[in-house]
């Protein structure tokens, strides 16, 4: 799964690889990897992800993201650590829910509960509601709202897995199906809700 270079990489970033490369992401998550950005840090590897609609029957993607681990071993002081994952999470969202006021604190709590039970820290980012209305021969289509989750955070050692699990769980809640172990069958997504 994972390409990086391994020749003179340090074993600290050969371990977290291991890490990543360990963890398989649940059904209905389809995940690739792409090229990594190349002047942020020394060492970095990335990926992207859809969300699909759970039962295998519907192609429809729900949510899409991408997630960069950067490594510098002699660390950063923005980071304040060697390592710093950067993750984007984009859904479709129901125009009625994207109104309400509170939508960017429940967005933002996804996250929160997403890296609870992490080493994260460092924590920041933002959460954008775009709106697009079509014109033209595309005027007849429906106003469409997306929202758009962008976090980094810090992780506390080079066990990255459970950090590529948080990333996983908010993409779900974003896609508005409740994160939950495999094996257990979701029944339907929960768009239009303000459950957090």
């Amino acid at each position: 799964m994972i390409h990086a270079p391994r020749a003179g990489v340090p074993e600290e970033f050969l371990g977290a690889l291991e890490a990543l490369a360990s963890h398989a992401p649940r059904a209905g998550i389809e995940l690739r990897e792409i090229e990594a950005p190349r002047r942020i840090s020394p060492y970095a590897v990335a990926f992207e992800a859809t969300v699909r609609a759970p039962g295998g029957s519907d192609e429809t993607e729900l949510a899409t993201g991408r997630i960069v681990v950067l490594y510098d071993p002699t660390g950063q002081d923005a980071w304040n650590g060697r390592f710093r994952v950067v993750t984007l999470t984009r859904a479709m969202l129901d125009v009625d829910m994207a109104a309400d006021p509170l939508f960017d604190d429940v967005a933002w709590s996804w996250l929160e509960e997403a890296v609870e039970e992490t080493d994260a820290h460092t924590l920041g980012g933002t959460v954008t509601r775009v709106l697009s209305t079509s014109f033209g021969v595309l005027s007849t289509a429906d106003e469409d709202v997306d929202v758009e989750i962008r976090a980094s955070w810090t992780p506390g050692t080079a066990d990255l897995a459970p950090h590529l699990q948080a990333w996983y769980d908010l993409m779900l809640s974003a896609a508005g199906i409740p994160p939950q172990p495999d094996g257990v069958t979701t029944l339907r997504p929960r768009h239009g809700t303000m459950d957090p």
